[in-house]
């Protein structure tokens, strides 16, 4: 398999595997599609974590495979490779990306599909569809710049060019930098931290800001304020604010 799903106290990871450059080919996109869907429908994935292996997260599409297709092919195949990386994004729960190695086209895109992303201090990231004719096709031009702002977004797509960790934390592009080594240690963690927290709160946390994102500020607020209004239905509200009353903030413990 070329993507598989790993599920361990509450996290599921899932993993490209197709060696060496985790080249993401038709097989691999539907495969992540997949999987995406089943780790967002399981009542035992609290959150996500995607990763690549400790040398490369994925160093774009299968180039191969895509000289071959003309005009009439990608006309077919575009919209299914963005579904397969919007099925990533709309997962409703956290999502980290580990980010070892090169993040590149359709790899860079892969990671911001991730509500955030933890990277390895040797990786490098990019959008380089430029230098081939072509622009970002896997949701780069539009996640990048609401991401980290038209303007750098373009400097990044016009010229194609890669980006150190260093240089990917300060645009905003990354979250944090760690040592190679401590990639998918540091990013299980803190989807394992977020997996014990209340899981409808933070779906409609995500689903609110996402759905923000994409929209007007009135809609933004009324997405916002029906799943604030919905919550006091749950369990976990109740625990939560119980907790916060007898024992103080922080201590809750939710199902």
């Amino acid at each position: 398999m070329t993507v598989t799903l790993e599920v361990a106290d509450g996290v599921g990871t899932l993993r490209l595997d197709r060696p060496p450059m985790n080249a993401l080919d038709v097989a691999t996109q539907d495969r992540l599609k997949e999987l995406a869907e089943e780790a967002g429908r399981r009542e035992d994935v609290r959150a996500v974590v995607l990763y690549g292996g400790e040398k490369v997260f994925a160093a774009g599409a299968d180039i191969k495979e895509m000289q071959v297709m003309d005009h009439t092919a990608m006309v077919l195949r575009a919209r299914a490779l963005q579904d397969s990386f919007t099925a990533v994004a709309r997962i409703p729960k956290p999502v980290v990306a580990a980010v070892t190695g090169y993040a590149l086209g359709g790899g860079c895109e892969l990671a911001l599909c991730a509500d955030y992303r933890v990277a390895a201090d040797n990786a490098k990231l990019g959008q380089p569809e430029i230098l081939l004719g072509l622009i970002p096709g896997a949701g780069g031009t539009q996640r990048l710049s609401r991401l980290i702002g038209p303007s750098k977004a373009k400097d990044l797509i016009f010229t194609g060019r890669q980006v150190k960790a260093d240089e990917a934390l300060a645009l905003g592009l990354v979250d944090r930098v760690v040592p190679a080594a401590e990639v998918y240690e540091t990013a299980h963690t803190w989807a394992a931290t977020l997996a014990q927290g209340p899981a409808i709160a933070l779906r409609a946390a995500k689903e609110a800001i996402d759905t923000g994102l994409e929209t007007d500020i009135e809609t933004g607020l009324a997405v916002e304020r029906n799943w604030f209004a919905g919550l006091f239905a749950t369990e976990d509200r109740e625990r939560g604010m119980r907790s916060f009353v007898e024992e103080g903030p922080g201590k809750a413990k939710f199902r």
